[in-house]
């Protein structure tokens, strides 16, 4: 019988269709807001609650997204702007490191659901793994959705926003909680250590290929399910690790994106000869 008659090629399917809509809505924030760092940080101190979770003998997963949210509120607290968020990432990401590999040391036996996380499961998923994923993802995506107007003149103009009463401070706690729950979910996916390859190289992609707001959403979600859904049916047929197929789909249209980019080539066209004017002609709008 093929295996596509069985329950857990179809529960990987709606499982990563789910996260990779979740990663790919969310990705353009991050790339805007320069948060690349930040997904890798909570990812990893995500990696050290599943980590405790699995010395004190509760679920994996909700260790995982109790240290995601935990982080998330350290990192809005600590710092704001970019140099200050950076540095404050890192702070918070070198003690949980050392605390995840505490926790290891200290579990006697071998933490095999800890070690499934660096590196994802997907064809592993359960029914309940899939609901759990709809739900934290819907969460996700009706917050982002509440808060993409002002998020978004906030991450283009700070200064400005703030001026003009944006509670610029608040909306950034509140993207690192929106964006703990889809980093929570992308785990499962392509794992601690591919992180990055749904959240924000289908964003990135997306950029070279549109400067429309919507349309880089929409973009970054299509290009983010097909290397997603992609990963999985290759996964299927070759028996390879999901998560390498994953990363080679989504790399491979960031580089295509970058090769045709009808945006890098309207700028140039806009940019003109080089003009020794003090004030340009011509202004892009985001």
């Amino acid at each position: 019988m093929s295996l596509w008659h069985y329950d857990f090629i179809h529960q990987a399917l709606i499982g990563g269709a789910i996260t990779a809509a979740v990663a790919g809505a969310i990705g353009p924030f991050v790339t805007l807001r320069n948060m690349s760092f930040a997904v890798h940080g909570l990812a990893e101190v995500g990696f050290t609650g599943a980590a405790g979770a699995v010395m004190l003998g509760v679920s994996p997963e909700a260790g995982l997204l109790g240290a995601c949210f935990l982080a998330a509120a350290a990192f809005g607290a600590l710092g704001v702007r970019l140099r200050e968020r950076d540095v404050a990432i890192g702070s918070v990401l070198a003690f949980a490191i050392g605390l995840g590999v505490l926790f290891l040391s200290l579990y006697t036996k071998y933490a095999t659901e800890a070690f499934t996380i660096l590196f994802g499961s997907v064809l592993a998923v359960s029914r309940e793994d899939v609901i759990r994923t709809a739900l934290v993802g819907a969460a996700a995506l009706g917050a982002l959705a509440a808060i993409a107007r002002p998020l978004r003149f906030a991450s283009i103009d700070p200064e400005v926003a703030e001026a003009r009463g944006v509670p610029v401070r608040l909306l950034s706690t509140l993207f690192l909680l929106v964006l703990a729950l889809a980093v929570s979910i992308t785990i499962q996916v392509v794992g601690v250590l591919l992180i990055l390859t749904l959240v924000v190289t289908p964003a990135g992609a997306a950029q070279r290929l549109t400067l429309h707001p919507g349309r880089l959403v929409l973009y970054s979600i299509v290009i983010a399910l097909g290397a997603t859904l992609g990963g999985i049916v290759c996964a299927v047929y070759t028996s390879l690790p999901p998560s390498f197929f994953v990363s080679a789909f989504s790399l491979g249209t960031y580089l295509v994106a970058r090769w045709i980019s009808p945006v890098q080539r309207g700028a140039r066209r806009l940019e003109g000869p080089p003009s020794y004017s003090s004030q340009s002609p011509h202004t892009i709008r985001i």
